[in-house]
């Protein structure tokens, strides 16, 4: 089965808003393989978000993400990566379709609840970067047959 890296971020912590994400999740069938709450050390958020090192914005990314307690969470199932995108919403909650995460609790783009890996290569960097050995888990639900075939 596919995982998917996916990180409340300090706005949807601080809103409240943790249980209602990890519930959607839940309800839709994906399984929670890892959680875990802490604040991103700057060294880690650079890493994580070394692609946008060159652009205006990425300082402010950097400042914003340590700025408070996060909850990471890996979750598996079938093709949860790209199923965790149309969950989430667009990066912009301005643009998310109405019913997702972002269009339902965001309003600006700097601060828009969570992020999710946009690939599976992109949710094995993440988890490794996040989760140490041992933190993921692996286990049976009963509940799997009949979510899918």
């Amino acid at each position: 089965m596919e995982q998917t890296f996916i990180m409340v971020k300090p706005d949807g912590v601080q809103r409240g808003l943790v249980g209602e994400i990890i519930a959607r999740f839940e309800r839709r069938g994906y399984k929670l393989a890892g959680l875990k709450m802490f604040t991103v050390r700057r060294e880690v958020a650079e890493i994580h978000y070394g692609e946008h090192r060159e652009k205006p914005f990425f300082q402010g990314l950097v400042a914003y993400i340590t700025s408070g307690p996060v909850v990471a969470m890996v979750w598996e199932g079938k093709n949860v990566v790209a199923a965790a995108r149309e969950m989430l919403g667009a990066t912009d909650p301005q643009k998310a379709l109405p019913g997702t995460i972002r269009a339902t609790y965001g309003i600006d783009i700097g601060r828009n609840i969570v992020h999710g890996s946009d690939s599976p290569e992109s949710a094995v960097r993440e988890i490794s970067l996040f989760f140490k050995d041992g933190e993921v888990l692996t286990y049976d639900r009963a509940v799997d047959a009949w979510i899918c075939e």
